[in-house]
């Protein structure tokens, strides 16, 4: 029987269970620039990330919050929501809908999207690639390979070293799945899910073991005809490159798939702008870089361009308790930078708010630069978190547009 806890974000685990505590432990010291939490007496404080880690049976889920609310279901079903958005869950046969994410764990977002994803493929039928192989065989077969044929077969002179090409099913992608299908029978613990699991591996065509890394990946690329593949692909990549098997010969292995809030956030804001903005006519692109100092870059997280005028926004995954007064100086500072890079008077701040905070946008001015004719804004947006995703999407789209349309109209 599995045990789940669940914690939200910033919040500290007080661990009674000596071998997870050890096991967490040894996990953080493992690895350099370990950001997802702090060792502290007898558990463990978490950051600004926020996802699952499973130790052996046992779930830790961590949960965003932007407000005071400690709700798990609605802040587990936003998560999700999130994470669909942000990665193009886009779920083939039969159909989205027919995912049953449980309450008791985010993990079932990828494992379920994983198996439907494995049985479409199967439905449809594997595909093959043509791979090279070499060996020694009894007969000839392709191209003799003789620096490797005179060292093996000195001996067994009625053996052929060869190199030959076959068409197969044999290849890195259906490796890469058998693979993540034999890890998710192991750590799975969904029973329904279990289920469907070993399913599939009686008709999932039996494939040899590999070793895995990034590269591994870095590797593949996609045709026509395993375009199909690349969602599978892309969760088995993030199952089999997360999951730490027996940590130090310990009993307990570790999967660990964990988002950073403030880059979800950033996405989430991104991917609702250009749904929505887009048909408007307005440019959204993310990540945009300029040169400020010799080879140095400033990059702001949204660009928003139409015409030749640009709309800078920064996204901020933080609560301000009390607006204006709580701001950091050098968010401010660095929304001026980029002011003045982009050629740009609008600017904005987005941050998420809760219900119980009631946070109003507020709509802030730079000091005038001498000589300067135009203002420069710094707008404060504050977005009310709905469990609803399309109406959230939909809020931060048209509050962000109204506020620089407001703008836009003043400054005219």
């Amino acid at each position: 029987m599995n045990n789940t806890i669940t914690v939200f974000e910033h919040q500290s685990l007080k661990i009674d269970d000596l071998k997870l505590r050890k096991a967490l432990e040894i996990f953080r010291s493992d690895k350099k620039d370990f950001p997802y939490y702090s060792l502290i007496h007898n558990g463990v404080k978490f950051n600004s990330y926020v996802g699952v880690i499973q130790v052996g049976k046992t779930i830790i889920e961590i949960l965003p919050k932007a407000d005071k609310n400690n709700d798990e279901n609605k802040w587990r079903n936003i998560l999700i929501g999130m994470l669909r958005t942000v990665y193009d869950f886009d779920v083939k046969a039969p159909t989205q809908s027919s995912l049953k994410i449980k309450p008791n764990s985010i993990l079932e977002l990828y494992f379920e999207v994983f198996v439907k994803e494995v049985e479409y493929l199967l439905h449809t039928g594997l595909s093959k690639q043509y791979i090279k192989i070499e060996n020694n065989l009894n007969s000839l077969k392709g191209k003799i390979l003789f620096s490797k044929h005179i060292q093996k077969n000195l001996i067994h002179k009625k053996k052929f070293f060869v190199n030959y090409t076959t068409y197969d099913k044999e290849h890195i992608l259906h490796k890469l799945l058998y693979k993540t299908l034999k890890l998710l029978q192991k750590i799975n613990t969904n029973p329904a899910l279990q289920s469907k699991i070993c399913a599939l591996l009686l008709n999932f065509p039996e494939m040899p073991d590999i070793k895995v890394t990034e590269n591994t990946f870095n590797k593949i690329t996609y045709s026509r005809k395993t375009e199909a593949y690349r969602n599978a692909i892309n969760i088995a990549k993030l199952l089999l490159l997360n999951y730490h098997p027996d940590i130090r010969g310990g009993s307990n292995s570790v999967l660990a798939i964990m988002f950073d809030m403030n880059k979800l956030w950033e996405e989430f804001v991104y991917k609702s702008l250009r749904k929505h903005l887009g048909n408007k006519g307005y440019e959204v692109k993310e990540q945009v870089s300029k040169l400020f100092w010799e080879s140095r870059k400033i990059k702001p997280d949204i660009v928003i361009k139409k015409d030749n005028e640009y709309w800078i926004l920064d996204t901020k995954w933080k609560i301000l308790d009390d607006n204006a007064k709580d701001i950091n100086d050098n968010d401010l500072k660095q929304m001026f930078v980029y002011s003045l890079y982009f050629d740009a008077p609008k600017v904005a701040l987005v941050y998420p708010t809760g219900r119980s905070y009631k946070n109003d946008s507020i709509k802030g001015g730079f000091e005038k630069i001498p000589n300067e004719t135009n203002n420069r804004a710094c707008d404060l947006i504050f977005i009310e978190v709905n469990k609803d995703i399309k109406v959230w999407q939909e809020k931060i789209a048209s509050e962000i547009f109204s506020i620089f349309i407001t703008n836009e109209t003043n400054s005219q």
